[in-house]
């Protein structure tokens, strides 16, 4: 087990920036003791990928990463072989019957293990962080279930490999498009959405240490107002983030409206939505 405690879970995490809420630390905390994997929903920019690489530095674990897109498959996501060095190896053995050269190029020399095999090959440690889940065909799903039900990999040619320490894992999802209910199953669910004020104003102060106390307030005030407008793309903590650095960089000791609007384009990434932010937000009233 990585964590001993809820509160083991938020203090450890926090000593690496990440400053997670009690329902963030719960769910880590239950998806190590129970071995499951952990399905983390929510906007982007709100800490879901973060997470993921925390309780790898928190665990001292190797992070092994499975970035989805449209078009992923099993060659990128499980293991292909190495098709060059088998030709080059056929091609060496032209006196050997089929059967020796078959038996030789299928095997582990010639085997290339992609994020999910790897992450459950070797009894060293690991985090997964299958990233953007919601990204990948529903195909992609399917090569799933096997590595998280029983975490454990089949290679026709080599048999199935069963992980010797089951991996900490973690899917992420925008929720671009619904997920499968059996991989849902397979899951402990969280939803991260945006912090409440005064988490954000403390995560901020975290990662931006230079800013003043009063300058967080408003930025993080300001943010909020944003998001309640009814914008293309909402700002996310990254962006609040990113916003507290461009004012700490430009020498603001205030939000006033020279400030915002100069700077608004690091926050929202829309020009409709700086042209409906500049027209609408009344800063007196935040």
């Amino acid at each position: 087990m990585l964590f001993s405690s809820v509160d083991d879970v938020a203090a450890r995490l926090a000593e690496t920036g990440y400053l997670a809420s009690t329902a963030v630390a719960t769910t880590v905390f239950l998806a190590d003791r129970l071995g499951k994997p952990l399905l983390v929903e929510g906007p982007a920019g709100v800490g879901k990928t973060e997470l993921a690489k925390a309780v790898a530095e928190v665990a001292n674990a190797r992070l092994v990463r499975l970035q989805c897109y449209e078009g992923v498959d099993e060659s990128r996501a499980l293991y292909e072989w190495n098709h060059a060095k088998q030709l080059l190896r056929i091609t060496a053995g032209r006196d050997e019957s089929w059967d020796e050269t078959r038996t030789d190029i299928f095997s582990e020399e010639f085997l290339l293990p992609r994020p999910l095999l790897t992450a459950i090959r070797g009894s060293d440690r690991k985090v997964l962080l299958i990233d953007e889940t919601d990204k990948a065909d529903v195909e992609v799903e399917g090569l799933l279930l096997e590595v998280l039900s029983d975490f454990q990999v089949t290679v026709p040619e080599l048999g199935t490999i069963t992980a010797e320490n089951r991996p900490f894992t973690v899917l992420t999802s925008n929720a671009s498009r619904e997920l499968s209910e059996a991989l849902r199953r397979r899951c402990l669910f969280l939803h991260i959405g945006f912090p409440d004020e005064e988490l954000e104003r403390r995560i901020v102060r975290l990662k931006v240490p230079g800013l003043d106390e009063a300058l967080a307030r408003s930025v993080v005030r300001v943010v909020g107002a944003l998001r309640a407008m009814d914008l293309r793309k909402v700002p996310s903590v990254a962006e609040t983030i990113d916003w507290a650095r461009t004012l700490l960089a430009l020498g603001a000791d205030s939000l006033d409206e020279d400030v915002v609007r100069d700077s608004l384009g690091v926050v929202l990434k829309h020009q409709d939505d700086v042209l409906k932010a500049a027209a609408k937000l009344d800063l007196d009233a935040v």
